[in-house]
């Protein structure tokens, strides 16, 4: 069966707490959803806002950017207590966008009605069908949002559902059926679809989950269960309060779990990747947790359960990583065992395989003895690989240093006028001779970092393309006050590739150096090769 996948992020989801898109970011977003496939995207609410109503006016002009397989969609509210939705002003903005689907929403609880309305259970009924009507009078698709909808039928059956057959009578393609509050649980999804669909079979209904009681998800996929075949979201469950239900969960779910289509399963291949491009313009953290998108959703710590992973990806893995464009990490740790090492050996391409000659388990025993030792004075490798790499080359003794360090000096000067100057002095030894570099920086970490390519690059030219994406700073042991030690985690790339390195000191320029160092000696080692 067809699932129709109606995407809000662009609306619903900018409601989301530190959420501001642009104009530029909204097209940007609208262009990877509907590569994606979404069905709808809904843009917005061209009559409450100049920044919507500059989204449509750019989307028409350029011909809704030729969609090849969604359908732009318009949102707003009913008609106003006591008019015409003729002379609404919002309802005629819809109308006037260039979108062919409009999406309204009308009160289904009579307490909206009464408090937040503060008009009769009968006037709400005619602005509902007045609205429908009158955006069917201009040819467009209809989508009913029965707002509260849940709630509403908890407390007057009748009156909810008198709300969902107003708008079918005023001509709504698809009634969705609202849990605004977010309190719901599955159960009580269930058993209100069920009952609301007996009674209007010939109807198509559609779900629209917030995710306050942390069930978004499994409300909407409920709601699919007993006959919906719309479910509204947003990519990463952006959203008011605790979200909107999640996307990129109910895609999958939908698709691997119980074979409903909605999106080709060549195309959630690119979920991951969907999921990361909009944080990135969200300017949000991505969620290393989330299921089937998240860093950690298919990565692997205990030892156990990496042997069994090795024999048969099923035994720890609902799906294969693949099938959403993720990819399975296996996690090194005081917890490791000689799975995960093997694991790590077999993809660095250290060329150490199990049937060696009996060596192989003193080296992996080595291992694990440096790693425990490493993360019991403050060390971790799980995003750290880079890291890892190289204590193993160290750990084996097959590792030459590129350049080693003879000292470093830093100066940080701020002058009457608030500005602040970093400079760093660096020595290195390279290849017998002794390197004496001067750089300044944003920061005593930047003037380090150009110090240390300054001093390398006529030696070691690749290093040119390398440059930081993420700079992280934890204290390890905070009760030790001013004394703890701090970690620093950078993530480094050279445009085709990424890596981690990590490093550890009660010194925060100390533990950077580290860092910063293993990065530039990990590049130098991929280049050799």
């Amino acid at each position: 069966m067809k699932i129709s996948v109606f995407d809000t992020t662009l609306r619903d989801g900018s409601q989301g707490a530190g959420i501001a898109f642009t104009v530029e970011d909204k097209i940007k977003i609208a262009k990877a959803l509907d590569s994606f496939g979404i069905s709808y995207i809904e843009g917005g609410w061209p009559g409450s806002n100049p920044k919507d109503e500059l989204f449509f006016s750019q989307m028409k002009k350029l011909g809704s950017l030729r969609l090849k397989n969604a359908k732009l969609t318009a949102f707003s509210s009913t008609r106003r207590k006591g008019s015409k939705a003729s002379e609404d002003k919002s309802l005629h903005a819809i109308a006037k966008s260039g979108v062919k689907t409009a999406c309204i929403f009308g009160k289904s609880w009579d307490l909206h009605v009464k408090y937040a309305l503060k008009t009769t259970n009968e006037e709400n009924l005619k602005m509902i069908f007045d609205s429908v009507a009158f955006l069917k009078s201009k040819k467009l698709e209809v989508i009913f949002d029965a707002e509260h909808y849940f709630d509403g039928y908890r407390n007057n059956r009748e009156y909810a559902l008198e709300t969902v057959r107003t708008a079918i009578d005023g001509g709504a393609d698809i009634i969705c059926l609202c849990e605004t509050n977010g309190g719901m649980l599955p159960s009580d999804i269930q058993s209100i679809i069920r009952k609301t669909i007996s009674f209007f079979p010939k109807a198509k209904f559609g779900i629209h989950a917030h995710n306050d009681s942390g069930c978004a998800v499994a409300n909407s996929i409920a709601a699919v269960e007993e006959g919906c075949v719309m479910v509204q979201g947003t990519i990463n469950g952006i959203g008011e309060r605790c979200g909107n239900a999640n996307l990129c969960s109910i895609i999958p779910a939908l698709e691997f779990k119980r074979n409903y289509e909605c999106i080709s399963k060549k195309n959630v291949r690119k979920l991951s990747e969907l999921s990361r491009y909009v944080d990135e313009i969200a300017n949000l953290v991505p969620d290393d947790s989330s299921p089937y998108i998240g860093n950690n959703a298919f990565a692997h710590k205990a030892g156990i359960h990496v042997s069994a992973i090795e024999r048969n990806p099923e035994t720890y893995e609902h799906i294969s990583p693949a099938l959403v464009g993720n990819k399975r990490r296996i996690l090194i740790s005081d917890l490791s065992g000689k799975s995960n090492i093997m694991s790590k050996f077999n993809e660095m391409e250290m060329g150490i395989k199990d049937t060696d000659d009996g060596n192989a388990s003193e080296k992996i025993k080595k291992v694990i003895e440096i790693v425990k030792e490493k993360e019991n004075n403050g060390y971790q490798y799980e995003n750290a690989d880079a890291s890892f790499f190289l204590i193993t080359k160290k750990a084996l003794g097959s590792f030459k240093p590129f350049f080693s360090l003879v000292c470093y000096r830093l100066m940080v000067e701020k002058d009457s006028d608030g500005n602040i100057v970093s400079e760093a002095t660096v020595k290195l030894d390279v290849r017998g001779k002794e390197e004496h570099t001067v750089a300044e920086g944003n920061g005593p970490v930047d003037a380090l970092n150009n110090c240390l390519r300054k001093a390398l690059i006529k030696y070691y030219p690749d290093i040119k393309s390398v440059f930081l994406l993420d700079f992280k700073v934890r204290v390890v042991n905070s009760d030790a006050n001013t004394a703890a030690k701090v970690r620093v985690l950078i993530e480094s790339s050279d445009a085709s590739k990424s890596w981690g390195t990590i490093g550890v000191s009660e010194n925060i320029i100390d533990a950077s150096w580290q860092a910063l160092s293993d990065s530039v000696e990990y590049k130098l080692l991929k280049s050799k090769k």
